[in-house]
This record gives C-alpha cells, sequence and structure tokens, in this order.
C-alpha cells in the first residue's frame, strides 16, 4: 500500500558527523526543478552517470536545504545555508552517501514500488496457469494379424 504523506512538511535529516540538514520533502516539483535545472540541462554529451549523480545531488540539495546544524566556518564559527555551503558540504563523501541514501533514495523507493507484482486474485490457484504438459497416453500395441 502506498502511503501518502499529506503534512508535506520539513524535517530533519541526519548526515552524520555531527551535521543535520532540515529539509523540504522530495515531491515531483522539487524533482522537475533539480533536472530542469540549467546546470543539469546543459551538462555536455557523455558525462559519466557518477558525474550526473554528484551535479545533480547538489543541485537537489541547493533546493531542498532549509537549514542546517553542525556546519561551520574554519574557524568552528556556524554559517548560513548557501549554495556555495552545500557544494563544499557535499563533497565530503560520507555526507554525500547519507544525503543520498537518507532523502534521495528514500524519494526514489515510490519508484521501485509500483514496479512490484499486482496481488493474485484471491483462492488458492485463481489466477494461476499450467506449467507442465499433459501425460501423454500410451500408444496401442500394434495389431496382430
Amino acid at each position: 500500500m502506498l502511503r501518502l504523506n499529506l503534512a508535506r512538511e520539513p524535517y530533519w535529516l541526519d548526515l552524520g558527523l555531527g551535521v543535520r540538514v532540515r529539509v523540504e520533502p522530495l515531491t515531483t516539483a522539487l524533482m522537475v526543478a533539480a533536472r530542469s535545472d540549467p546546470v543539469v540541462r546543459d551538462l555536455p554529451e557523455g558525462t559519466s552517470d557518477d558525474e550526473i549523480a554528484v551535479i545533480f545531488g547538489k543541485v537537489l540539495a541547493e533546493r531542498a536545504i532549509l537549514d542546517w546544524e553542525g556546519v561551520g566556518d574554519a574557524n568552528g564559527n556556524p554559517t548560513p545555508v548557501s549554495p556555495e555551503g552545500i557544494a563544499a558540504l557535499l563533497d565530503i563523501w560520507p555526507i554525500f552517501e547519507k544525503f543520498q541514501m537518507g532523502y534521495v533514495a528514500k524519494g526514489l523507493e515510490l519508484e521501485a514500488e509500483k514496479n512490484a507484482s499486482a496481488p493474485s486474485p484471491t483462492g488458492s490457484t485463481a489466477g494461476a496457469t499450467a506449467t507442465a504438459r499433459p501425460a501423454r497416453k500410451a500408444a496401442k500395441p500394434a495389431r496382430k494379424s
């Protein structure tokens, strides 16, 4: 069963290393906006899948991250959320991976759900198809003359 989150409220996502971000729910509008971003749309032919994933992840994060905790400058002073800060944060591999798995992948789970098999009709054999061939009848013995 598909569970709808009608609240659509921002929430906190723990990215590890003492960092957490407050993000918008991953909606169709957010995904379409990220896909339509000129940085993503104008990628040159032949850009590798890995490069596309990093670029798309950063563009999506710029749109989704509203606030953060545990992010500071070189002197340890808290810094405000900015596109440059988000890009620098996601350049840290464990942070990027947590964002991908905790935010992007959770949104894409719906894609996997819609590809699941439909339930079978009720009854133990409803919808079942025979896979075995019927047994051959034994040949009649030849008639003696």
